[in-house]
This record gives C-alpha cells, structure tokens and sequence, in this order.
C-alpha cells in the first residue's frame, strides 16, 4: 500500500517514514510540509493513506482533508489525521471534512502499522475506544431539527448495524450481536455507507448521532 506523508515538521515525517520503510507492504511515496502540496502530491501519487498534520501553514490539515474528501479523482485516499493534542474540537472538524479516523503523534509503532493496514483497507478506520470518545462528544449535544431524514434509503437490518457502529462495535462484535457471520455485518455497513455517501465509519458514526439513529444520553 502506499502512504503520503503530510507533517511541517521533518523531524516527525522523517521517523514516520523510517518505520513505514522497513514494512515489506507499506512504500512511502512522497511526503509534503503543508496541506496545500500534499494535496498536489495527493492528485499525483494517489495513495491509500495520506497522514496528514492538523495544524500547518498555508493550508492546515482539515482543510486539506475537504479537498480530498470532495475530490472524485482522490476517492481511493483514506486521510488519517496526525495530532499532538488527542481528541479535540480540531479532531471533530477534521471528521465532519472527510477524515477516516485519526491517531496520536506519541502512538506506539505497532499501533501505527495496524492503523495504517486497516484504514487502507477500509474496515475499521477508528479504534473502539475513539468511537467511544466521539459518542461522548456527541452525546452531549441537542440533536438536529431533521434528524432521520438521511436515514429513509436503509432497510431495517442497515439501520440496525450503523447504530451498532456508532456503540462502538467492530465487525465481529455487530456480527455477534445481529447473529450473522461477519461478512454479512461488513455487507451492510458496506451498503449503508454507500447510500448515505459516507467515506468510512467514521463519517457513520456521525451521521448515526447527527441523524438521530442513536440518541443522546440523559445527562
């Protein structure tokens, strides 16, 4: 799989690209210092991954990841956003622009190869203890005026497994809870993304809570 590297500080591209080097499946293709020449190498390279820096010059990473996300010719690009600070209101913006997931500068290398395989493969782009952390952000806000109007496209069963993913649950875990292989959960989430023209699970979750599919707790 190929990987774009898009971080202002060379230091920290540099250690990314020389633990993504040694992997046998994973090949570095070009790296950029902000998000407006990540973008152009974006277009040129076409990777699966681009791991891209919220804060840079000229053009910072949640604008850099609207581009990708509106782009048709990048629709094969999975952005994971790279962060300092953890999951802050920079993160939740960088969502709702198009971003697969995202992971944490201080991440240990092992983790950070899983990431990059899974988000490349378009499965389970935020880790359960993120989307835990996203639901508690969104369960703490007022739900939209019209909510499930995004909703009316899915059967009964979609409906059912992108609620569970906005619980948090992998593949498996929905497969256990709906008594269906895991194949058939990756089927309709599959098919639940493609109607409601989400890139990735993320972007499901928030519509799940945004649409009113899964509801706010009781303070």
């Amino acid at each position: 799989m190929c990987v774009l590297l898009v971080d202002d500080q060379p230091l920290i591209r540099s250690g990314f690209r020389a633990l993504l080097d040694l992997e046998d499946d994973i090949e570095v293709v070009a790296e950029a210092a902000d998000g407006s020449e990540g973008l152009a190498l974006a277009r040129e390279h076409l990777p699966d991954i681009a791991l891209i820096d919220i804060q840079m010059p000229v053009v910072d990473g949640i604008e850099a990841t609207r581009r990708i996300a509106a782009d048709p010719a990048l629709a094969g690009v999975h952005v994971v956003i790279l962060t300092n600070y953890g999951l802050d209101e920079y993160v939740f913006n960088a969502l709702r622009a198009g971003a697969a997931g995202f992971l944490v500068k201080d991440i240990v290398p092992e983790d950070l190869l899983h990431a990059v395989r899974v988000a490349a493969g378009g499965d389970a782009l935020l880790a359960p203890s993120i989307t835990r952390k996203l639901i508690n952000r969104y369960v703490t806000q007022p739900l939209p005026t019209d909510t499930g109007m995004e909703l009316k496209e899915l059967t009964s069963r979609e409906r059912e497994a992108v609620a569970l993913v906005a619980q948090g649950l992998s593949n498996h875990q929905i497969a256990d809870r709906m008594v269906i292989s895991p194949m058939t959960a990756k089927t309709y989430i599959n098919r639940a993304m493609a109607k409601l023209q989400a890139r990735d699970r993320a972007q499901l979750v928030v519509l799940a809570y945004e649409s009113g599919l899964v509801a706010p707790r009781n303070s």
